[in-house]
């Protein structure tokens, strides 16, 4: 997909502020507590997800996140199919105060490949 130049220069300088995760990691950080946060809309959830992922679309994601995910210490991964929505997403956390917010690199897509 093309992005503009714009959406595409917020989303690398949202990479370059969080740390991301290698899709190979995911799972094991999950079995240790991690919380994995799609970010994609509920349709998008609904037709294939990380195992036990929480759902909060990127629209919706700085109004509701607090009420579901109080620990701002805990780990979040999140997750969109590529990795642009995820970066955007855990660099919100992280300026919420949400200290350790990541993003699946490569996205769920990346995940996905590991799984077959």
């Amino acid at each position: 997909m093309a992005y503009t130049e714009k959406f595409q220069a917020m989303a690398d300088a949202a990479r370059a502020a969080v740390n991301e995760v290698q899709p190979e990691d995911v799972d094991a950080l999950i079995a240790d507590g991690a919380i994995a946060l799609d970010i994609r809309d509920p349709d998008e959830h609904a037709a294939g997800h990380i195992d036990g992922s929480m759902n909060i679309s990127r629209g919706k994601l700085e109004m509701n996140v607090e009420g579901q995910i109080t620990d701002m210490d805990a780990t979040i991964i999140c997750y969109c199919n590529a990795f642009n929505r995820g970066a955007l997403s855990a660099a919100s956390l992280k300026d919420m105060g949400y200290k350790n917010a990541t993003f699946i690199a490569g996205g769920l897509n990346a995940y996905r490949k590991l799984k077959v």
